[in-house]
């Protein structure tokens, strides 16, 4: 079942919240069923069948926790023995699921065999169930969480607002939520924010991400199927794509706070304003904040951290990121675009260590933010050609339009009306071709209504900053992103009339936009 549906919006959502807080004046445990047999329903809306494999799954990673639980850390070994089993099975389970023919087809390339195995279909949310439950081992493992209640246990899992696609939550920062003492009663203030950041979100999917959408994904098929474009249309094609990726993804992170605010319960930021990061250390503190932060601890410091010489620091480095690459997708694609994201970091610490005296001692003043900025947006835009690809020549075609290889075009009807003008761009090396001028300038409209929107207004966070929307508020430094206007800083949330009738607007443009129901781009991974 997906967000932006009707069926959500309008029967499982409003039914889920209504029966939790009146079935909860029945008692903690019986309104904490309800909530696990609602996600367990949600997420077997997609296919029933994979149901099974989420409750194993729950079963033995609970069942590990208990034993990790008991162990007492004298008992080292032991306790080291049930982590690594539990954690080689979450991997074993998403290896198979997820990467299995990924590396037959490699065998098979390198080797010339003809092996060959069953289509498997991805079970949704995998990989963030897998990595969740690989926490939850790792703190039982080390005393700061645990769990003898299965129920509890599940409903820390399936939580539905954060199932499918994170964020990445903790047991000890979701269960006592739970367990307050005013946890069932329900709040008139939490409904009106939640209601209100579900409704940013639902905006932001259905009429900006879906929006622009159309006017990515032509440019990529057309690569994927031999054609060069020039200049302006693969420019056109990936910064849409930057642009389509950025609200879906933005738009799936606030519905999921504030669906989760409803039921009185804060989850983690997960996204804050990545594009207006002025390098690519702070690109990666606000994108997908909670995995950056699980393969901070879970897999960098697992392999030696900033311990050691300062190649060993750059190789864990790399490491995390091509291994972050292959965690988004199964393919060749998703392993260069982490590849190339840990050498943009590398590259990026390396310059702090080296850069002059000079510029370490003052702040970068508008001039260097704006080139920093620059250089890191060239950068992700690069990577997400990549990342969206379907293969390598459809990714190196894309990016050798935007290199200029394909010379620098605009649709004739365009050219036409731009009289003695475009003798001079026809001298300056400027061609045309047949068809296509209305794709071309609509892409072009989006590109330019939004880019303010992303880099100048403020994010739902700021936006909602007095009712904390989540669990923790980010706080980067004042240098590593682009000022923003400050009257625009000003616009807070209130639970007033001028701001219901806003989001109720918000609201309606967005269910408006339902009728072209589309995914979200990170349910692929």
């Amino acid at each position: 079942m997906l967000f932006n549906s009707f069926e959500f919006v309008f029967a499982f959502l409003p039914l889920a919240v209504l029966v939790y807080f009146l079935i909860g004046r029945f008692g903690r445990e019986v309104a904490i069923c309800w909530l696990v047999l609602a996600s367990l329903f949600f997420y077997g809306w997609w296919n029933p069948v994979y149901l099974l494999l989420l409750l194993m799954s729950m079963l033995v990673n609970f069942s590990v926790g208990q034993h990790l639980s008991r162990v007492s850390q004298r008992e080292g070994r032991t306790g080291l023995a049930w982590l690594v089993l539990g954690v080689v099975l979450n991997l074993g389970l998403l290896g198979y699921f997820k990467y299995a023919n990924f590396a037959v087809d490699t065998i098979n390339a390198l080797a010339g065999s003809d092996f060959h195995l069953a289509n498997i279909v991805l079970p949704l949310a995998i990989s963030f169930f897998t990595f969740q439950q690989i926490a939850y081992l790792v703190d039982a493992r080390s005393g700061i969480t645990r769990e003898y209640s299965f129920m509890h246990y599940a409903l820390f899992v399936t939580f539905f607002p954060q199932l499918i696609a994170g964020p990445i939550v903790h047991h000890k920062d979701m269960l006592p939520q739970f367990m307050r003492t005013d946890a069932l009663q329900p709040s008139r203030t939490d409904f009106a924010i939640g209601l209100s950041i579900f409704f940013i979100g639902l905006f932001k999917k259905t009429v900006l991400a879906d929006g622009v959408a159309p006017y990515a994904t032509p440019v990529f098929d057309a690569a994927a199927v031999g054609e060069s474009p020039s200049f302006f249309v693969a420019w056109g094609g990936a910064l849409a794509y930057t642009l389509q990726l950025y609200f879906d993804f933005s738009g799936y992170s606030d519905m999921a706070i504030g669906a989760a605010r409803m039921f009185g319960i804060r989850l983690p930021l997960n996204f804050h304003s990545p594009y207006r990061a002025t390098n690519i250390i702070e690109f990666w503190r606000r994108w997908h904040m909670t995995l950056s932060q699980f393969l901070r601890d879970y897999l960098y410091i697992a392999l030696g951290g900033n311990r050691g010489s300062k190649l060993l620091r750059h190789r864990n480095l790399m490491l995390t990121m091509l291994l972050g690459g292959l965690w988004h997708g199964a393919g060749w694609t998703f392993v260069v675009w982490g590849g190339l994201h840990g050498l943009y970091l590398v590259v990026n610490h390396v310059w702090r260590a080296w850069r002059p005296q000079a510029l370490q001692a003052r702040e970068p003043n508008l001039w260097l933010r704006l080139l920093g900025w620059a250089l890191t947006f060239v950068a992700v835009v690069i990577g997400w050609v990549f990342f969206r690809a379907a293969d390598f020549n459809s990714a190196w075609t894309i990016l050798s339009g935007m290199a200029g290889a394909n010379g620098i075009a605009l649709p004739n009807a365009l050219a036409a009306r731009m009289g003695g003008f475009w003798q001079s761009l026809e001298a300056a090396g400027f061609s045309t071709f047949m068809g296509g001028g209305s794709d071309f300038v609509w892409t072009w409209i989006w590109i330019a209504l939004l880019m303010p929107v992303v880099l100048l207004a403020p994010n739902t966070q700021q936006i909602m900053h007095k009712a904390e929307p989540a669990l923790q508020v980010y706080k980067g430094r004042v240098e590593d992103e682009l000022p923003m206007p400050g009257w625009l800083v000003r616009w807070q949330w209130q639970a007033t009339a001028p701001w219901a009738a806003a989001i109720a607007a918000t609201g309606l443009l967005a269910m408006m936009a339902m009728s072209r129901i589309s995914e979200f781009l990170y349910f692929n991974f």
